[in-house]
């Protein structure tokens, strides 16, 4: 039986098990790369931030108390780390630019991204905590709980934030058709691939 995250995170700190720890980022970097790539725009960017949440996770497991999930604390380090990043380097300019340089790219570089360029404009547009919000529960898969918790916001507002994405979303996939739209529809609404 594989051990949960809160198992490992114990180990880590009592035991100060490297390994155990090294499991934790085996099993969380691949989407926690993904939701930050989406958050920021920028992949080599978003591996940095990850790394960095990573590394204060590390240096600061002793302050995880379990009061959530370990996916949930770790998040929300990410997401202090993109906010930093953001005010010290203006992210959204750098997000504006880097859809300009994608949009001379070949299709099949943007198809290998992994994300279309109308999914990334649409994303583009979405205010800081619409976009967290919306990438956090749809395609990182967390509840509106965690992604309060993640992002330090009211239940509430992760909710109406979430709301307000899929509808902005939804208006522009559906007014710039693409036949690689990364978009799917589902009964519970639109879903984004990771």
């Amino acid at each position: 039986m594989e051990p949960t995250d809160i198992d490992l995170v114990t180990l880590a700190k009592a035991a100060q098990d490297e390994r155990a720890f090294a499991t934790l980022v085996r099993r969380h970097q691949a989407r926690l790369r993904a939701f930050l790539t989406r958050l920021c725009g920028e992949a080599s960017l978003a591996d940095d931030i990850a790394q960095e949440a990573f590394l204060k996770a590390h240096a600061g497991l002793s302050g995880f108390k379990g009061g959530g999930s370990f996916r949930s604390w770790l998040y929300a380090i990410a997401y202090r780390e993109f906010l930093q990043d953001a005010r010290k380097a203006k992210a959204a300019a750098r997000l504006e630019d880097a859809l300009k340089d994608e949009a001379q790219t070949s299709n099949s570089d943007m198809l290998h991204a992994g994300m279309s360029l109308d999914l990334r404009r649409a994303l583009g547009e979405l205010d800081e905590m619409e976009r967290a919000s919306i990438l956090l529960c749809d395609a990182a898969g967390f509840s509106h709980t965690e992604a309060a918790s993640a992002l330090s916001a009211p239940l509430g507002s992760i909710k109406t934030y979430v709301a307000r994405a899929r509808e902005k979303m939804r208006a522009k996939l559906s007014a710039e058709p693409s036949p690689d739209a990364a978009c799917q529809q589902t009964a519970k609404g639109t879903h984004y691939a990771v």
